[in-house]
């Protein structure tokens, strides 16, 4: 079982992928964006270091995916990833135009050729709000100058890209965020693992088990 979890900037992917990774007895993948030595100004002026960000992101990711995922899934074993590569071409037409995204789109799709795709993607969806109250909890240095038309922008993005759109690698599971709180609530984070395990059809799961009714703070 390889599983990709995906979603906004702030929505708790890689908390999620953490959490689930021992009920799937899993390996885990991580994106590694903190090396990424253009982000801080990416996120100061995003129209003049939009490229130089969006083509080493591409580049390492393959990197990372290329190596990490078969290493990680050999003999069979689970896998559980916080990112999916197909999303880095979401983030580029976001951020790319003109000659610049031609040429980023040419690089990406002779790189995905070569990407092993999950079993499953689970979209974690969450309002706006929500989203930037996280990135302001957390307080990442490189993340303080980050306008709410851009998180908008993104999650309007995603939802066109995971909601909308007809191809995808993998089949995707939809999970509403907002009313959910999975590090607080283990009852939260059973029913996501349950709905997951439907989806795989893993045993065992309940058929029926119903959303948790708590209102999250």
């Amino acid at each position: 079982m390889y599983l990709a979890i995906e979603g906004v900037i702030g929505v708790g992917k890689t908390t999620l992928a953490r959490l689930l990774q021992p009920h799937f007895q899993a390996n885990l993948l991580l994106e590694v964006f903190e090396e990424n030595p253009f982000l801080s100004k990416f996120y100061e002026d995003r129209h003049r270091y939009a490229f130089q960000t969006q083509m080493f992101f591409l580049l390492s990711r393959y990197h990372q995916q290329r190596r990490g995922i078969p290493a990680l899934t050999t003999g069979g074993a689970s896998l559980v990833s916080d990112y999916t590569f197909e999303k880095d071409a979401l983030f580029a037409g976001v951020n790319l135009n003109g000659d610049e995204l031609e040429m980023y789109q040419r690089v990406h799709e002779a790189l995905a050729e070569k990407i092993i795709v999950p079993d499953l993607i689970v979209y974690l969806r969450a309002s706006t709000d929500l989203l930037m109250a996280r990135i302001t909890q957390r307080d990442r240095s490189y993340e303080r100058n980050m306008e709410r038309d851009y998180i908008e922008t993104l999650n309007l993005g995603y939802d066109e890209f995971f909601l909308r759109k007809h191809v995808h690698s993998a089949p995707v599971l939809v999970i509403d965020a907002d009313p959910l709180d999975f590090v607080r609530y283990p009852e939260d984070l059973r029913w996501i693992e349950n709905r997951i395990r439907q989806a795989l059809e893993l045993t065992p799961f309940q058929p029926e088990l119903p959303m948790p009714l708590h209102d999250p703070e």
